[in-house]
């Protein structure tokens, strides 16, 4: 055997054959969106499985030193448009009945569209490997290349496995429980408005017991999102199995899970159910398709939007860097609206795209799975101007069912939709989401992963003052809290049309006594300037608990800003309920301007001789009858907290002394403390022994402290990194990583103690990094949704590009003739530079 075939051997004989549980790639390249129909195909590394384009596979080979990869590559089949008169034996295609994918009734699955190629190719010469080459080797080797060859060719790639396994949007059981659920006669009717959890009045992801008619909040998402868990504690204290989601009742049923069965289940004694707590759902008549035959058409005409476009206009395609087109996954509209926007801010860009070639080479051996690598490689593909390229004219290919004329060829983000939902209960489904809430929660990631360094959604990032005044005393209270979002009320009551909206009624209810079909709804003429006195109008408090009267009483709480930030989102909230529980979406026109002044809303902070009410006393932790123990902190807020650069000690104090109310509690007590003395100093808990700054070390583990300390770090900060985990080296480890700015202004000596004493001594690093500035904005983008509901319909998004607006509609990018500036849905500005 020749030198050649002997290292040509060695590289062929490390090739892996694809196991089940392997990730295979072979349909999208991990650093950009090269496919097999890319010119230059797709490399398939043959020992990891991860995918690369002819730009980066030598990237890949050069960081790993893998040689051996199976080139790929595929051309379009030409494909018959069904006929049931063409003769050639097919059956026509059904129509989907069912939401569904890959199972009778639902969406069939095309696999046979392109031909493919393939060859193993060793690098760094991309040198083909012949079959005399492996005729000359070994029965072994030749082997295991022929089957990881064949194995690589009939796995299912991720992409595939993830977007088009059986799927089934419909199929529930029937609850255990339902027939024979016991209902207490306690006389609760629950309105069908206003409902917050009972036990931290959180406003949203609320569920109702069955049993009883306690409303509390759903579960916590991984990322910290969602609820508090009250639900599933109180199941657990009760066993009460069955609740309902508030806000997902319709005539057609209702989200209903058992906490007992641990699944989403059917409950056909529903209505009755229901009706126990005064919601009558089986009186209301259907006048419209169901949700599931909604997202069934939605899915059959992707890409049609016939009610958002711009008619009567003939829109003039664009291409070019910054106007590139995604492909819809299957009601992915609003992560795509979503992006395009963020990728218009300076803030994104330049942590993602700016960067891109150092995020690149920083990688993880698996950048599929790495969030920074897949926001990076987004953001190129929006701002490059590579992928704007017309997509196939049917002209070309009359035989073929191609694109409509005027969409893009675009990019399909198939592993940053995988990422950004992983884990998620909604975002991880192909069903459509609400474009406020993915834009939240895509802003909560970015938060997570920017610990350190730039952070872009510090570009949206604002303070909020709420004023609270007490009617009784005339004293005040202050607070102050986080947000990214302004989600601006829409007082119906304000509009301008009223004579024509009361007429419309009117005729509406004689068509309806009549039978007669009703009349064309006339759409609400809303001003702009109302909405926003709706948010900044006093808010009345009829069951506040004044401290300074120590009693219950009537309070009023204004809003204010109390910064502005560079970059403000406005929401317009439109879907709410009706008296009848069937979730509407108010049809409203809003003249909202193109350039905003705020100034007027900024607050003004404590006014010269005001008063402010008295602290409230700390809520009682323990009773004197059993023994004095340390309270359990709730580290999940302690974390959140230090994570906005507040100190550990403060974040401690503030989760103690508002009795592990959340996060909400916690952060107005921050606010309300910072200027304290002692606002730093070490939390002492009841049945400590430790005197205050003085912490025993004796209660860590001497190894933990041992192992943080032999990583370069000193002893006074693997302590603060043990204490705030509950002394868990794996997540101290890891909270002393995302906390290294707070532990470099630690003054450290040469013996490794502190030189600066207790932190009581030391000034308190500042609070939540905020931008401040004028308060003058400009309209720079809009998100617009249409359809019933948020959980059916389309998103568009138009961005001013250049002082022209540009609609971008999916895979379609255009220019816009007549942008409808008053039925957006959610509102981008960025701050006028004077």
């Amino acid at each position: 055997m020749t030198e050649v075939s002997e290292i040509l051997m060695s590289v062929l004989s490390a090739i892996r054959v694809p196991r089940p549980g392997d990730r295979v790639h072979k349909d999208e390249c991990a650093f950009s969106f090269s496919s097999p129909e890319s010119e230059g195909g797709l490399y398939v590394c043959m020992n990891s499985f991860l995918g690369f384009g002819s730009k980066y596979v030598d990237r890949h080979h050069a960081k790993t030193g893998q040689r051996a990869y199976l080139h790929i590559t595929r051309t379009r089949k030409t494909q018959k448009e069904d006929d049931p008169n063409s003769g050639s034996g097919d059956p026509p295609k059904k129509k989907p009945t069912r939401l569904a994918i890959g199972i009778e009734g639902g969406f069939d699955v095309e696999q046979e569209q392109y031909e493919e190629e393939v060859k193993v190719v060793l690098f760094p010469d991309r040198q083909e490997v012949t079959l005399d080459d492996l005729s000359s080797m070994p029965d072994v080797v030749r082997e295991r290349v022929s089957l990881s060859v064949a194995e690589l060719q009939a796995a299912d790639s991720v992409s595939h496995t993830l977007q088009v396994q059986q799927w089934d949007g419909e199929v529930r059981q029937e609850s255990k429980h339902a027939a024979e659920l016991k209902q207490l006669d306690n006389g609760l009717k629950i309105p069908p408005s206003g409902w917050k959890c009972e036990v931290c009045e959180l406003q949203e992801n609320l569920w109702m017991n069955l049993t009883d008619g306690k409303v509390l909040c759903g579960r916590r998402y991984f990322d910290g999102s969602g609820g508090n868990n009250h639900a599933l504690l109180y199941y657990q204290q009760t066993g009460y199995p069955l609740a309902v989601k508030l806000g997902t009742i319709t005539p057609d049923g209702a989200d209903v899970y058992s906490y007992d069965e641990d699944d989403m289940v059917l409950d056909s004694k529903l209505p009755e159910h229901l009706s126990h707590f005064g919601i009558d759902m089986m009186t209301m008549e259907k006048t419209e398709r169901t949700m599931t035959e909604l997202e069934i058409a939605v899915n059959q005409r992707v890409g049609e939007w016939e009610v958002i476009q711009e008619s009567g206009t003939t829109l003039r395609p664009l291409w070019g860097p910054g106007l590139t087109g995604m492909k819809n996954l299957g009601n992915s509209c609003y992560l795509n609206s979503v992006m395009q926007v963020l990728f218009t801010i300076p803030d994104f860009q330049t942590k993602y795209v700016s960067n891109i070639d150092k995020i690149f080479d920083e990688a993880p051996s698996d950048p599929t799975q790495d969030f920074k690598t897949q926001v990076a490689k987004l953001g190129y593909g929006l701002l490059s101007g590579e992928y704007s390229k017309p997509a196939p004219d049917p002209a070309d290919e009359p035989n073929t069912s191609a694109e409509p004329r005027g969409d893009q060829v675009g990019i399909a983000p198939r592993m940053f939709k995988a990422l950004v939902g992983r884990g998620h209960p909604e975002f991880s489904t192909n069903r459509q989401q609400d474009a406020q809430e993915f834009l939240l929660h895509f802003i909560n990631m970015v938060e997570r992963n920017c610990r350190s360094g730039m952070n872009p959604s510090e570009a949206f990032r604002f303070l909020v003052e709420e004023k609270i005044v007490c009617q009784q005393s005339q004293k005040a209270k202050y607070t102050q809290r986080v947000d990214y979002i302004v989600q601006l009320p829409v007082p119906m009551d304000q509009a301008t049309n009223m004579d024509e909206l009361q007429e419309a009624e009117r005729r509406r209810e004689e068509a309806e006594s009549s039978g007669a079909p009703p009349p064309v709804a006339p759409r609400a003429q809303i001003p702009f300037a109302a909405c926003l006195a709706a948010l900044s109008e006093p808010e009345t408090l009829t069951d506040f608990w004044s401290s300074a009267v120590q009693a219950k009483t009537t309070a009023t709480k204004t809003t204010r800003f109390a910064s502005f930030p560079d970059h403000l989102v406005i929401q317009i909230k439109k879907f709410t309920f009706g008296l009848d529980w069937v979730p509407k979406k108010l049809d409203v026109s809003i003249d909202v301007p193109e350039t905003l002044d705020l100034n007027a809303l900024r607050a003004m902070g404590q006014q010269p001789g005001e008063e402010l009410l008295p602290e409230v006393a700390p809520p009682p932790l323990m009773t004197p009858d059993v023994e004095v123990k340390a309270p359990v902190l709730d580290d999940s807020t302690v974390s959140q907290l230090c994570e906005m650069g507040f100190p550990l000690e403060a974040c401690r104090k503030a989760v103690y002394y508002t009795g592990n109310t959340g996060i909400d509690a916690a952060m107005n007590w921050v606010m309300g403390h910072m200027d304290d003395p002692d606002f730093a100093a070490p939390l002492v808990l009841p049945g400590s022994s430790s005197a205050p700054g003085t912490t025993p070390t004796e209660s860590l583990p001497e190894e933990h402290l041992a192992t943080i300390v032999s990583m370069g770090f000193s002893r006074d900060q693997a302590t603060r990194a043990l204490k705030a985990t509950n002394n868990v080296l794996e997540r101290a480890v890891d909270w002393i990583f995302s906390h290294l700015d707070d532990l470099e202004s630690m003054d450290v000596s040469e013996g490794g103690r502190s030189e600066g004493g207790s932190e009581a001594s030391r000034e308190p690093p500042p609070g939540p990094r905020v931008r401040d500035g004028t308060g003058k904005y400009e309209l720079f983008a809009f998100i617009s949704h249409m359809g019933s509901s948020t959980m059916c319909g389309h998103y568009v998004c138009h961005i001013k590009k250049d002082q022209q607006w540009v609609i971008f509609n999916d895979q379609k990018v255009c220019a816009s003739e007549k942008p409808p500036k008053d039925l957006g849905y959610l509102y981008f500005y960025r701050r006028v530079v004077e």
